[in-house]
């Protein structure tokens, strides 16, 4: 007698064939970049504008009264912060703005009805959230380098924060968008958690400036590690050690995901 064949099925209990729906993964990822290059002005040229403000306000408010901060000059310190600050905010707002109107829309079941697992619907999101922060990583990159003269120390330790941080702001997106039932929340999470987290963190000053507490307290911030590792990468000087940060941002992206991956497998505040 031949044995009966399980066939393994979705998030929704469609069937699925084979261990890994490459095709519909892809298919997934490919709208998620579509879905920002539609409106490209305002997820790639707007982050781009905003930092060239950061830089052209803190250059004349501060200008060269500013000493120079761990050994290099202050423009150039604050440009890797800039560039990563802005990164990971928009690849939190890739995930997070997605699945929200998706929930709030009413057509979460369109994504959620293919033969796609827990895992390959948070890899097909956070697709998205890398390319989109990639972009916009590149795009202010080539400014800074254009206009500031500032290079790369050590460009593979860009790309490697550039991407983890991606990813992990990718998954706080989905995190936010998950427990988030209307805009307003979503926006609360925003501007009262991954805003603050963002400022805080090293962006426009080196932590060795702030009280001992406030040090301490700066060392429990995933996104202080995200911007000290650009930062090493751009300019050669950090706040941390980069294999200390790697193995934070990497423990933080990790456990971000497993969350992510529990939701979208138990449908929690997913399925109707």
């Amino acid at each position: 007698m031949s044995k009966t064949q399980t066939i393994p099925t979705g998030p929704m209990g469609v069937r699925r064939f084979g261990r890994v729906n490459w095709l519909g993964t892809w298919t997934l990822a490919v709208r998620e970049v579509r879905r920002f290059m539609n409106v490209w002005s305002q997820t790639i040229m707007a982050p781009l504008i905003n930092a060239g403000l950061f830089l052209m306000i803190f250059t004349i408010a501060i200008g060269p009264q500013r000493g120079d901060v761990m050994g290099v000059p202050f423009m150039h310190f604050l440009a890797p912060g800039i560039l990563t600050m802005t990164v990971i905010q928009n690849a939190f707002a890739n995930t997070s703005s997605s699945l929200a109107s998706a929930k709030v829309q009413g057509n979460i079941v369109d994504t959620l009805m293919p033969p796609l697992s827990a895992a390959e619907l948070v890899f097909g999101y956070i697709a998205g959230a890398v390319v989109r922060g990639a972009m916009v990583a590149v795009v202010i990159a080539l400014g800074v380098v254009l206009f500031l003269g500032v290079g790369m120390a050590h460009p593979v330790w860009v790309v490697v924060f550039t991407v983890l941080g991606s990813v992990f702001m990718g998954g706080l997106g989905l995190i936010a968008a998950t427990f988030a039932n209307k805009f307003d929340q979503l926006s609360a999470i925003t501007n009262f958690l991954v805003t603050p987290l963002a400022f805080l963190s090293g962006t426009f000053y080196s932590i060795d400036a702030l009280p001992a507490p406030l040090q301490a307290a700066s060392h429990w911030n995933p996104f202080f590690y995200i911007i000290d590792g650009v930062r090493f990468g751009m300019l050669g000087v950090s706040d941390s050690s980069p294999f200390l940060g790697l193995a934070v941002v990497a423990a933080a992206a990790t456990f971000v995901l497993a969350i992510c991956w529990n939701w979208f497998r138990i449908g929690y505040r997913l399925k109707a």
